[in-house]
């Protein structure tokens, strides 16, 4: 996996729009079950983003994973801020100088995933946006082992998402303003975990894209 941060532009814009092409569908999925304010949170952070893009694409991978990270703790309010840029900065802190390849993301990305485990105090299973990050981790690190095609890959990172996404909907929420709702949490789709997803599989069309010389 050959990627230069020259791609940064791409995946901000991708993650901005299926972000605002579903708006109205997280919007909702949040007034159930927190205050109803997330998606407007994650787009001022993805706002933020996308006037940075074209500085971005001249860092290296860690400092532009630092520098985004830093951006939308920033700009993104509620929980969801500091776990997405602790997610970000630990990319930046782990993943090696260039090149980025499949083995060096994936060990970057697990550890990633651990960070915002303990920021949130949380794991998988408790309706959020980690049912979608750990399933995605997952997937990385069995096709840097399995030396996976390219291709396979971001198309199970994409199913693994969705799965993951999908699979919160029967569980009961125990983190955040969800929890105080008990067995109501029941049968909903949580908002954060279902922006994860939109993000992850934005982000994977993109690559796959790239890979087929397409961008």
């Amino acid at each position: 996996m050959m990627y230069t941060p020259a791609l940064i532009p791409a995946l901000i814009t991708a993650a901005n729009d299926t972000i605002a092409a579903n708006a109205k569908e997280v919007e909702e999925l949040d007034q159930t079950l927190g205050d109803g304010d997330h998606v407007v949170n994650l787009q001022r952070g993805l706002a933020a983003l996308l006037a940075q893009r074209e500085t971005l694409a001249t860092l290296t991978w860690p400092q532009a994973w630092q520098r985004m990270g830093m951006t939308l703790m920033s700009n993104i309010g509620g929980a969801y801020g500091p776990l997405l840029g602790t997610l970000l900065l630990e990319l930046g802190k782990t993943q090696p100088e260039p090149p980025l390849n499949q083995a060096s993301f994936a060990a970057s990305f697990a550890s990633a995933v651990d960070a915002v485990k303990r920021r949130g105090k949380s794991e998988a299973g408790e309706k959020t946006l980690l049912d979608v990050l750990c399933p995605t981790a997952a997937t990385l690190q069995a096709a840097a082992a399995d030396g996976m095609p390219l291709p396979e890959l971001l198309t199970k990172i994409s199913a693994a998402a969705v799965a993951g996404m999908m699979a919160t909907g029967p569980m009961q929420a125990s983190k955040g303003r969800a929890a105080f709702l008990a067995e109501r949490s029941l049968g909903h789709i949580d908002a954060g975990a279902r922006s994860m997803q939109l993000m992850v599989c934005a982000v994977a069309s993109v690559l796959l894209k790239h890979h087929h010389g397409l961008i």
